[in-house]
């Protein structure tokens, strides 16, 4: 298949692509600057030059592929606005070709339990336009499109990760001088290792059945104060409870909300294993405090 893959030489999109082309398929990776059309180019994909404002190029994308891959999120107030005009220019032209059409999400928090991908997405809170956008997605699948969902937990790791959630809890607690979480810390994090999303994103827009909505999820939970503990570790820190008022943002529902998801489903569905280590192994490893 030639797949074409928005985000190609971000986090996530430069473990999809190597994961794509190893698996013998082409990739078109869409890159709106020269690094990022060098940084496609370097792991073995055509390059289409563009961003997520630019419709024409994403629709041209889109049909010149056997399938697309939607990892891009672009930053700021008009964000979602973005997205959602670039999921519905995919949806539309893929419409009635039964093209995969495979769209990034963010697994669920449901109260007393792990979610799963059989929950209801509820468009309400902070994240109801993201919501709203993530069922539009899979709506398509009523117009001839294979679209499909695969949900995200809040920490995807790996080596080379710069920018997530886990940095900038080292970051928080070199500059503080201790190792923090909330509350008692046995709020749960969802994780998952980058190669292990990648591998799952493969088998989706190889197989995902329409309408599907898969959890990418390798560990079910991670209480905040493990993590916090193995990272007090290797700074030689002290790990303790700290008042929500030391955080800022999304920072304090980050630490607070238990947000445990389950991926049964998906790895019954697909046959999807995940085999890398786990997010504290992963910590241990020592990489991300180089």
């Amino acid at each position: 298949m030639r797949i074409f893959v928005t985000g190609a030489s971000g986090w996530i999109g430069s473990a999809v692509v190597p994961e794509l082309i190893g698996a013998g398929h082409q990739v078109l990776g869409l890159a709106r600057s020269d690094a990022s059309a060098a940084a496609v180019a370097d792991m073995g994909a055509q390059v289409l030059r563009g961003d997520l404002n630019d419709t024409a190029t994403l629709r041209a994308g889109a049909l010149d592929s056997d399938g697309v891959i939607h990892l891009a999120f672009e930053r700021g107030t008009q964000a979602t606005q973005t997205d959602a005009r670039a999921i519905e220019t995919f949806a539309t032209g893929l419409a009635g070709s039964g093209k995969p059409l495979v769209i990034s999400g963010a697994t669920m928090v449901t109260p007393g339990r792990p979610s799963t991908e059989r929950d209801e997405l509820i468009a309400a809170g902070p994240v109801a336009a993201r919501i709203t956008t993530m069922r539009a997605a899979l709506a398509a699948a009523d117009n001839g499109v294979r679209s499909c969902l695969v949900m995200l937990p809040r920490s995807v790791h790996g080596r080379g990760e710069r920018h997530g959630f886990v940095p900038q809890l080292i970051a928080m607690a070199r500059a503080k001088g201790v190792s923090g979480y909330i509350g008692d810390g046995t709020s749960r994090w969802p994780a998952v290792h980058v190669k292990d999303a990648a591998t799952l994103y493969r088998l989706a827009v190889e197989q995902a059945p329409a309408g599907a909505v898969l959890n990418a999820v390798g560990d079910e939970g991670v209480p905040v104060r493990e993590i916090a503990e193995t990272i007090g570790r290797h700074l030689n820190l002290p790990a303790r409870s700290l008042p929500a008022g030391e955080y800022e943002g999304i920072h304090v529902p980050l630490l607070t909300t238990d947000a445990p998801a389950s991926s049964t489903i998906t790895q019954d569905l697909l046959g999807w294993k995940p085999t890398h280590p786990g997010l504290i192994e992963d910590i241990e490893q020592g990489h991300y405090f180089i």
